[in-house]
């Protein structure tokens, strides 16, 4: 295991004939942290530090890349145009689920038995912000998180607004949202890979069920941000108090502690 994991407890899990490695830490109610692109990096890791000191397991699972492996421009592209490839990713289709929720569904059911708790929260960040949303379609899933959800790639109007969900899911989504299961959203305003429009069909999909978090990454903001800002929790978090991205990362564990500790 790479140093960056060494404080994580690790093992396989398999659903579907496909088994993964996956990073545990902590104990209460299961929180999965479905890394962004390239892969578990030492930042991804720290958020997952983070959930399990708020007091929660935090579950990592192996998605792509190298685990522990710090980011860098051939990395990252590296591990895009493998995902790109994959039949486990829907990068371009409309009204699609991305096949590999459905195996990000039986670990949080997994999870959910191993940790108990009232359900299980998800963190989807990037390539993989929206898949929290399709987690959501198990009743286990009672915390969902999407950080800055890059799916489908923004590169038409109609892309810019779908959020990655077959028809059956998102009906399924929806019906959750009016019992009462809230999704937290956030981006940067600047960011186009996670586009405002993404944010605005989930309003009108999902209503005061979804709750944005749009951090203002405008030329000149008050707080710095630059231009192209884009992970919120990881990457591009500033974690002094006070900061828009501290304050964004307190609301998500304030959110876990909700919806998972009472």
């Amino acid at each position: 295991m790479a140093e960056a994991l060494a404080d994580f407890e690790s093992s396989t899990f398999t659903a579907g004939g496909t088994s993964r490695a996956v990073y545990r830490l902590g104990t209460g109610p299961a929180v999965i942290v479905i890394s962004e692109l390239p892969g578990i990096t030492p930042h991804v890791a720290d958020f997952g530090r983070l959930v399990a000191a708020a007091g929660f397991t935090a579950v990592l699972p192996h998605v792509f890349g190298e685990d522990g492996r710090a980011p860098s421009n051939g990395y990252v592209l590296g591990s895009l145009s493998k995902a790109c490839i994959s039949r486990e990713f829907t990068v371009l289709a409309l009204g699609q689920t991305s096949p590999i929720v459905s195996w990000l569904r039986a670990l949080a059911r997994e999870e959910h038995q191993r940790c108990g708790g009232p359900g299980v929260g998800a963190v989807g960040m990037c390539f993989t912000g929206g898949f929290a949303l399709g987690m959501m379609v198990d009743d286990v899933v009672v915390a969902p998180v999407l950080s800055q959800p890059s799916l489908p790639f923004p590169v038409s109007a109609s892309r810019r607004r779908d959020v990655g969900l077959s028809p059956a899911d998102l009906q399924r989504v929806q019906d959750r949202a009016r019992s009462g299961v809230c999704v937290l959203g956030l981006r940067f305003t600047g960011d186009k890979m996670s586009p405002p429009e993404r944010f605005e069909h989930l309003r009108q999909l999902l209503g005061d069920a979804f709750v944005a978090v749009e951090l203002d990454s405008s030329p000149g903001n008050a707080h710095g941000h630059k231009k192209a800002a884009h992970s919120v929790l990881t990457e591009d978090l500033d974690d002094r108090p006070g900061t828009p991205t501290r304050d964004a990362l307190d609301q998500v564990l304030a959110f876990f502690r909700e919806r998972l500790a009472g």
